[in-house]
């Protein structure tokens, strides 16, 4: 069994958790470490399990809090080689670097870690699943831009998906951004609307996915309501059985207990 803490997700900043026998990994850090340390209070999750770091991609609504986390905490920071690159001296003074990517599968204490390329504007950007000694598995995919093949096929047969619905299209094209902003949010190097977040969900629905939270939603072009109300009903005709959240950009979600289904027959398709 993996517990899943969503501490909070958004434009202003995205860090999630997952805890198994012990342990737990951060996913993203893109508060302080102040604020990651209220936000882990509050959501019940000890700091002292950390055992990791991973990092989707090194913009600062991901990964600001990493640095001085990694050396208090003193764990590996885990993400592929540009984004390490990219953050520069002061990062890989403080923090070991582990490489994750598409042919490198990390190991640690109960969790692998795997990653795959995604499509947006950052140096080397990845989507992260992580899985349990048991058997239950966590996806997470922020700032996606478009769902590849790649993310597909990682994605396939998960217990737990965390994804960004990011905006409404009609909230984008309407909204106050100038329209290169726009463009480049909509574009393949961008965000997924709540429209394509929805398609994607249906693709990789099986009969053993068990939570689905919708994240990284934008604050100018998007609600809670308009991303559940593009989504729920879609994967409702899809047989989806499990539970959907909708992450917030500055309360946790209370945690959510990610179990792989007894007796579930995985299928490979994509």
């Amino acid at each position: 069994m993996i517990t899943l803490y969503v501490l909070g997700s958004g434009s202003r900043g995205n860090c999630c958790a997952v805890e198994s026998e012990g342990m737990a990994l951060l996913i993203d850090a893109g508060f302080s470490a102040r604020e990651i340390d209220r936000r882990a209070e509050r959501a019940g999750l000890d700091l002292r399990q950390v055992a990791g770091i991973v990092l989707t991609h090194e913009h600062g609504d991901h990964a600001c809090g990493a640095p001085l986390l990694a050396r208090r905490l003193q764990v590996p920071v885990l993400t592929a080689p540009g984004t390490w690159k990219r953050m520069g001296g002061g990062a890989r003074e403080e923090a070991e670097h582990r490489p994750i990517g598409l042919c490198a599968t990390v190991e640690l204490g109960p969790f692998t870690v795997e990653a795959c390329p995604t499509s947006h504007d950052a140096a080397e950007p990845l989507a992260i699943v992580v899985r349990g000694s048991e058997g239950a598995s966590v996806g997470v995919a922020y700032d996606l831009g478009r769902p590849t093949t790649a993310v597909r096929y990682l994605f396939r047969n998960l217990t737990a998906i965390v994804l960004e619905a990011n905006h409404d299209e009609v909230q984008l094209r309407t909204s106050d951004y100038p329209p290169v902003v726009q463009r480049r949010i909509a574009g393949s190097g961008g965000h997924l609307s709540n429209r394509a977040a929805a398609e994607l969900l249906v693709q990789l629905h099986h009969p053993g996915l068990r939570a689905v939270v919708l994240a990284h939603l934008s604050q100018l072009c998007n609600t809670a309501a308009e991303a559940r109300a593009a989504v729920a009903p879609a994967l409702r005709r899809a047989g989806f059985r499990g539970a959907l959240h909708v992450a917030d950009q500055d309360t946790p979600l209370a945690p959510i207990l990610v179990v792989q289904r007894a007796g579930v027959q995985l299928g490979l398709a994509l």
